[in-house]
């Protein structure tokens, strides 16, 4: 949008910007990079500062200073009002609309002989009447070769922010975890200890002025893992600088109100208000903090604004009022967590008693899902326990909760406090924990390597503890698409077994001995162990035995029964209130449902799993789904949509090594390419999956065949695609199903040089379709015979066909897929309706998401932005809802949803 502005300016209509933020959010550096060598423009500069911001006209100084040899070109009332700005002459104030014009009057005239670009940084800083005057100049800036960039504090503008209204604006809020570690790099190298940078990360909480000053102050200690980390920002940081004066200019009753939610970070308005009413601070306290932008108001919540810095505000304030805040709490809450929490805070020694009264409120949050309650109490009980083995659990309890409830670099915090006082298997529990942590936010390949060592570590004293990090290690190295690795931890696996295990033990090793037969191409000795998988699954509630199972029922071909054990594996994360465990359970319903024709179900699944693994903090699961919903798309022939998908996934895929999704990906991508008739692009995405070496995610590269052989058959590459093909039949008739068994037929069918013998394997292919019940399949498979009868002038057949094909693709809402099955039909010499829905009443599943987001309001790029589609779906789907219901506007659209 700054770049925008300043292309205005250079095109003669004028721009102007008000960038919005928080101390620290980056906004001198914005404005900086927008006008850095930016050739061809005179740039002007005015920044506020706290000295002057009552010194009247102050800004305008620095603003007209530079410009003085065009004075004699503006009319006597105005050159008269901008000399009293410098103070060359004249009496009296000038008459506020004749300076308003004066200064857009110079900076139009400036701007004959280049585009002039003028920036306003700190504007909460600057006195009134020159920040009025420059707005002014802003908003009427749009005839002239002139840009305005304003930067400004949300928090320190208060009264003024009304100066600025009707300019166009942009809010930054903190940086993404991803963006906020670069920069975190950028400053001090790869080398940082792990626990240290979590803790930057933490503190900085996305803001990037906390993060250079954490960087800046940084101990070589530190660096070297010498002494701990940092517990707080700098206490010389300009950030806290800012905030303090920002708490300062508030009245005592306002600042009350804003330490309340430093302290409180769960603090509703009636306790609130009180605690204000307790205090006898003014009515008006907390509407001062708003308007201040120190503090967020809401029906159901008092809290600082997202964006500012809770360290920044709590190193700001002064101990003794930081203590006051718990006080007046721990005097006026009503309920036992709040009253226990606040007095546990005032506590300044071991407390045994406290804590265990701590503890037992981390038990009853738990039980109502309250999990960030359960890891601040569990964490403040650590802090009072008079024993390291007290404090270890607590510990370790507390990051399991922070886990749970979507903190994750929080639990990284405490596991690595927890890691010198943890011994035997809470040890064990720390680590396997802190590895799904890796797995699902950092590199799976390090996740894996270090659950490996502590499943060797424990597997002689503490048996349950190995199994769960050898199963957690497997899903690792599947992730990273390591099949070797994989099958090596298979012999760690067979050396745990015992005669006497329990069904979910069982079940772990099976898996391995199964899983690592299959990859290693021994279907033969899978089949086995991968039937007793399943079979075990019945006999535990464990959300992660019923995963496995999953995958091993779809290894078998299995796909219904895939399904159902994904579904099951979500509804027993959920009835076990674990919901950091949904995103990766709703990976596999997702993966399951789309390979069975669900395609409305596997949509679902993996846009909630997307929310979900978001406001989780699982990155990796987040990219999971993104492929998972670029398939989708491609499958249903939406190369738009899946490109955009794909594309968000690329840079987490690149930087995490992400085997497994990364396969997918192209896989998605290569499938696309296909729908759009580009075989060629198509090829070579899955020999780009081939050349990632022999041993890395074999499983998806035999999945993708049948496409590959369509691809290569295309581009006259049916050496390469019957290779391919020998591989995908060994494994498709080792496991039986008559899915994949079709899809081998098809591949035949295509590769087949005479009319009869792809006839046969056509036939079959669409049998085997129909009794598998893949209904995508067999459009897809009728489609490609279609063509081949229709260059063979089969053309009656080939009609009966693709009517079908138009059927399926439509029932699926494969809108662009059921547009190339007409194209076909036309080509046949048959007529074809276009495709435009007749009035029926029914959307199908993606229609009423899309709906239902249209009827609330949301423009088509919000709903774009929602559901991860292209701008162009949303049109396309928009007008067929309208057709559907029979109506014309988005106002009718509501009328229906009220």
């Amino acid at each position: 949008m700054l770049a925008a502005a300043v292309e205005a300016a250079r095109a003669g209509t004028g721009g102007a910007l008000v960038v919005l933020g928080q101390p620290g959010t980056g906004k001198t550096a914005l404005l900086g990079e927008a006008v850095r060598a930016l050739g061809g423009f005179r740039v002007l500069r005015v920044r506020g500062t706290a000295p002057e911001a009552e010194l009247p006209l102050a800004g305008l100084h620095q603003l007209v200073r530079p410009l003085t040899g065009f004075l004699s070109r503006l009319p006597a009332p105005q050159r008269a009002a901008l000399d009293r700005v410098l103070g060359l002459g004249g009496t009296g104030d000038a008459d506020p609309l004749t300076l308003h014009a004066a200064v857009l009057r110079l900076l139009t005239v400036s701007s004959a002989a280049k585009p002039v670009v003028c920036t306003v940084d700190a504007a909460e800083d600057l006195d009134p009447a020159s920040l009025a005057a420059l707005a002014f100049a802003a908003r009427r800036a749009a005839p002239a070769r002139v840009a305005v960039l304003f930067a400004a504090d949300r928090s320190g503008l208060g009264g003024r922010t009304g100066l600025l209204a009707g300019l166009p604006d942009v809010r930054l809020g903190p940086l993404d975890d991803e963006t906020a570690a670069r920069l975190l790099t950028d400053r001090l190298g790869t080398g940082v200890p792990p626990d240290v940078r979590e803790s930057m990360l933490e503190l900085a909480c996305g803001n990037p002025l906390a993060l250079a000053e954490l960087a800046r102050a940084v101990t070589t200690d530190q660096l070297c893992d010498r002494a701990a980390p940092p517990t707080a920002l700098p206490a010389d940081s300009e950030l806290v600088r800012t905030v303090r004066r920002r708490l300062a200019a508030l009245s005592r009753d306002a600042r009350l109100a804003v330490l309340l939610a430093v302290v409180d970070d769960r603090l509703c308005p009636e306790l609130a208000a009180r605690a204000a009413d307790h205090a006898g601070a003014a009515p008006d306290a907390l509407g001062e903090a708003e308007a201040a932008g120190l503090l967020a108001l809401s029906p159901d919540a008092v809290t600082l604004p997202a964006d500012l810095v809770p360290g920044a505000v709590r190193a700001a304030a002064a101990r003794a009022e930081l203590r006051a805040a718990h006080e007046l709490l721990a005097a006026v809450a009503t309920d036992d967590y709040r009253r226990t929490w606040h007095r546990a805070a005032l506590a300044t020694a071991a407390d045994p008693g406290l804590a265990a009264e701590l503890d037992r409120l981390a038990v009853r949050a738990r039980r109502v899902r309250g999990y960030r309650e359960a890891a601040a109490a569990s964490e403040r009980a650590a802090a009072l326990s008079p024993d390291g083995d007290g404090r270890a659990l607590r510990l370790v309890s507390a990051a399991a909760d922070h886990w749970i409830g979507g903190s994750p670099r929080r639990a990284r915090t405490l596991l690595r406090g927890a890691a010198p006082l943890a011994h035997d298997g809470l040890a064990g529990l720390a680590c396997l924990l802190d590895g799904e942590i890796e797995l699902r936010r950092g590199h799976p390949s390090v996740a894996a390597i270090g659950l490996l060592n502590t499943a060797r570590r424990f597997a002689d004293t503490h048996r349950d503890v190995a199994i769960s990090t050898l199963m957690l290690a497997g899903e690792a190295n599947m992730v990273a698409g390591d099949d070797a690795r994989y099958c090596a931890m298979a012999g760690d696996a067979a050396r745990l077994r015992d005669a006497a295990d329990e069904p979910a033990t069982r079940l772990v090793l099976d898996h391995f001995a199964a899983m690592s037969a299959t990859l290693s191409g021994r279907h033969w000795a899978a089949a086995d162990p991968l039937r007793r998988v399943v079979r075990l699954a019945g006999e535990t509630a464990d959300p992660s035995a019923q995963i496995l199972a999953s995958q091993a029922a779809y290894t078998l071909g299995e796909a219904p029964a895939a399904r159902d054990l994904a579904q099951r594996a979500v509804a027993f994360a959920r009835a076990r209130g674990n919901p950091a465990r949904v995103p990766w359970a709703l990976i596999y319903a997702s993966i399951s449902a789309l390979l069975t024709d669900q395609h409305a179900a596997a949509l679902h699944s993996s846009l909630e799993g997307l929310r979900l693994a978001e406001s989780l903090g699982q990155p990796n699961c987040v990219i999971d789904h993104l492929t998972i919903l670029g398939m989708h798309a491609a499958l249903q022939g939406d190369g738009a949509t899946a490109k955009l998908r794909l594309n968000a996934a690329a840079a987490g895929l690149a930087e995490r090594g992400l085997g497994r999704p990364s396969a997918f990906a192209d896989w998605a991508a290569a499938c696309a390419d296909l729908a759009d008739d580009r075989p060629a692009d198509a090829l070579d995405r899955f020999r780009r999956m081939a050349t990632s070496g022999t041993s890395r995610f074999s499983a998806v590269r035999v999945m993708a065949v049948p496409h590959f052989v369509e691809a290569a058959v295309r581009c006259g590459r049916r050496d390469q695609a019957r290779r391919a093909l020998a591989t995908y039949e060994r494994w498709a008739n080792s496991t039986g199903g008559d899915a994949r068994r079709a899809l081998a037929h098809r591949c035949h069918a295509l590769l087949a040089t005479d009319e009869r013998t792809a006839a046969e394997h056509f036939g079959e292919a669409m049998e085997l379709h129909r009794s598998a019940g893949a209904v995508y399949d067999l459009a897809s498979t009728q489609l490609l015979y279609a063509r081949r009868l229709r260059r063979e002038r089969g053309v009656r057949q080939a009609r009966e066909l693709l009517r079908e094909a138009v059927r399926i693709f439509t029932d699926l809402d494969a809108g662009h897929r059921a547009g190339r099955a007409r194209q076909e039909l036309r080509a046949c010499g048959h007529p074809v309706h276009d495709g435009s829905p007749v009035p029926s009443g029914e959307l199908t599943p993606q229609q009423e998401k899309i709906a239902a987001l249209v009827a609330a309001g949301a423009t088509n790029r919000e709903v774009a932005e929602q559901l991860f589609i292209s701008h162009r779906t949303v049109d396309h789907h928009l007008r067929n809802i309208f057709t559907k219901l029979g109506i014309r506007s988005r106002v009718e659209l509501a009328r229906r949803y009220r």
